[in-house]
């Protein structure tokens, strides 16, 4: 039962992780019995149901879907509307999920919040720290009035605490393997979760995906009869000039008219993602939202994603991206070969136990010229024992140099690589996150540009 009220931004983020939390007890079955929507619907509407008080944008996808939802954010708040986007996880501060015009909520007002959840929450048995988060997200944009918000899924779609929401658009990003002991070990079974977020009637944007994968989406988007919009048929793109600042492309519906834009997030990668965003922001256009192209310009110029192939020191050249699974790696060399020709090259690696490490590894060792094992503060963090094991079994010959701590890995690697090598900090967000809080880099925001030489940049087609 409800007490004192919590005073401070400590007490409320103690008496939030009080609940089970999956992100961090990954035994817990996934299944309805366990995890239910009935749970986040009965705090809702406790609440007043605020998730129902804006138009929704609602994404899931293995890889891409932060940065199909920060584009999607930046877009809208260009055309000058108010904008709540709720992601997860966090690199530094927990206040990083929720923002509002790309704010971080503050702690006073999270403070009020979590008080004013209290009665609601504390009567609904074996509710979680994810469906209480989730609620404080809806209340929040609430509150402050958003005129849309970008949601996205925690974990899988189907049986997530955001899947409570009707969307004017559902996004489904690109597919890979990740978190198989929940959601299945095929891609078919990872596309019926993923694919659980698709309302009837509510129309789809999907990334190109594996036709195992493709085959459950449309049926899904059939059965619910809501239109499917999928990338590479429907709407299509072309990557164009790579940079350490930004990637060009084009882009445009199939058979209609192809512009040319840049985002500020780099690799031929978020070509894909940013045409995933464009293509849901025409639903969000058509739902009624006035959305201006000049906005969605401006947008994807500016928007700020920390984490993402971001540079962050000069000399020796330091790199942090969050790929933490296989296809996000492959991606990240892809990048690193082409933007980056700095050598030597050292990774500072750092992995949840459940992630693909053996995928990562054949995307990264490969290229390395030195590995820096080193283990995130976090329950689900591999030791830097396991990490090099790992490593050595994946055929890795070259040096591997163990760091207690990001700050540690950071010095070791520095005088490893030299002044003139590059460095690169990847395998969990959680180990980007402390390598950004030892640089000492502003919190939920990219670090403002550092002059580069310049780089060299290819263009390739993409369809």
């Amino acid at each position: 039962m409800t007490t004192d009220p919590l005073r401070t931004f400590d007490e409320a983020i103690d008496y939030l992780y009080s609940y089970v939390n999956w992100e961090v007890e990954r035994h817990v079955r996934y299944s309805p019995e366990v995890m239910t929507l009935e749970r986040p619907r009965r705090v809702l509407s406790a609440l007043g149901d605020p998730h129902r008080q804006y138009p929704v944008i609602h994404i899931t996808g293995t890889k891409g879907k932060g940065s199909v939802g920060a584009m999607c954010a930046a877009a809208l708040q260009a055309a000058g509307l108010r904008i709540g986007l709720y992601s997860s996880p966090h690199l530094q501060d927990f206040r990083e999920r929720f923002r509002v015009n790309n704010q971080l909520i503050g702690e006073e007002d999270f403070i009020a919040l979590v008080n004013d959840l209290r009665p609601a929450i504390e009567t609904i048995p074996d509710v979680t720290w994810f469906e209480v988060t989730t609620a404080l997200a809806f209340l929040f944009f609430a509150r402050q009035q958003v005129d849309a918000a970008v949601i996205e899924v925690g974990l899988g779609g189907r049986l997530d605490a955001t899947n409570v929401v009707t969307p004017v658009v559902s996004v489904i990003t690109s597919l890979s393997y990740d978190h198989t002991y929940l959601l299945g070990d095929s891609l078919a079974s990872i596309a019926r979760e993923k694919g659980g977020i698709i309302k009837p009637g509510v129309p789809v944007v999907g990334a190109p995906q594996p036709a195992e994968a493709l085959d459950v989406l449309v049926e899904l988007a059939e059965e619910a009869r809501a239109p499917f919009t999928l990338v590479g048929r429907d709407w299509l793109y072309a990557a164009g000039d790579s940079a350490r600042d930004g990637q060009t492309f084009v882009a445009g519906p199939a058979g209609g008219p192809q512009g040319t834009y840049r985002t500020a997030l780099t690799g031929e990668h978020q070509a894909l993602n940013a045409t995933v965003a464009l293509a849901a922001l025409e639903w969000v256009r058509r739902a009624g939202l006035n959305v201006p192209e000049d906005a969605i310009r401006d947008g994807f110029r500016r928007v700020d994603w920390p984490g993402r192939l971001e540079v962050v020191q000069r000399s020796p050249l330091l790199v942090l991206d969050a790929a933490h699974n296989g296809a996000s790696a492959r991606f990240l060399a892809a990048s690193l070969m082409d933007l980056f020709p700095q050598r030597p090259i050292a990774f500072i690696f750092g992995a949840s136990a459940d992630k693909d490490v053996e995928g990562m590894f054949d995307a990264l060792l490969p290229m390395a010229d030195y590995l820096v094992a080193a283990q995130a503060v976090h329950p689900r963090a591999l030791s830097v024992e396991e990490i090099a094991a790992r490593a050595r079994a994946r055929g890795y010959e070259r040096p591997i140099v163990k760091a207690p701590a990001a700050e540690a890995a950071l010095s070791l690697a520095s005088e490893l690589v030299g002044p003139d090598g590059l460095i690169c900090t990847t395998g969990s967000l959680f180990i980007v996150g402390e390598m950004r809080a030892v640089c000492g880099l502003p919190v939920g925001h990219i670090f403002p540009s550092i002059q580069q030489p310049a780089a060299p940049s290819r263009t390739a087609e993409q369809g």
